[in-house]
């Protein structure tokens, strides 16, 4: 079974497991610099912690910008991926964020654009450096019937 929470930054038991899921797959898993991955951004940030059969196996955050609404820090722990997790927390966080009716985006690391894509979003410009690891700015357009 599936559950996702939205948690606020100020739950520090929810935050302390969603931060771990991050540094389990950005810091190791992907060597990025723990500078790179906490910012001055977590405490205005929406944070959500995605249970699989009650187990914490991913998590993610959105936050307004200047240019809409960013979706940032999607991850799902290794021994979990390939089940569909990674969808569902993405359907999860449009349902909240598309009402404000704001553009939303994300970047993307090239590995990850096919879950986003078949989600929605559509890459625009060229390939950049975040955190030493290749991205696409991804933004989301839907397909209307």
């Amino acid at each position: 079974m599936i559950q996702i929470i939205k948690f606020p930054f100020d739950d520090k038991a929810h935050l302390e497991q969603a931060f771990a899921i991050r540094s389990k797959v950005f810091v190791e898993e992907q060597q990025v610099d723990p500078t790179l991955e906490y910012d001055e951004y977590e405490d205005i940030s929406n944070h959500y912690l995605l249970f699989s059969d009650g187990e914490p196996a991913g998590v993610a955050r959105w936050r307004h910008t200047s240019g809409g609404i960013k979706l940032e820090r999607f991850a799902v722990l290794p021994h979990f991926r390939g089940k569909g997790l990674g969808d569902a927390l993405v359907k999860r966080v449009l349902d909240d964020v598309v009402p404000f009716a704001k553009q939303v985006y994300l970047h993307a690391q090239l590995k990850a654009c096919s879950l986003y894509g078949r989600n929605g979003f559509v890459a625009v410009g060229d390939i950049f450096i975040e955190a030493d690891i290749e991205h696409y700015k991804m933004i989301y357009q839907p397909k209307h019937p």
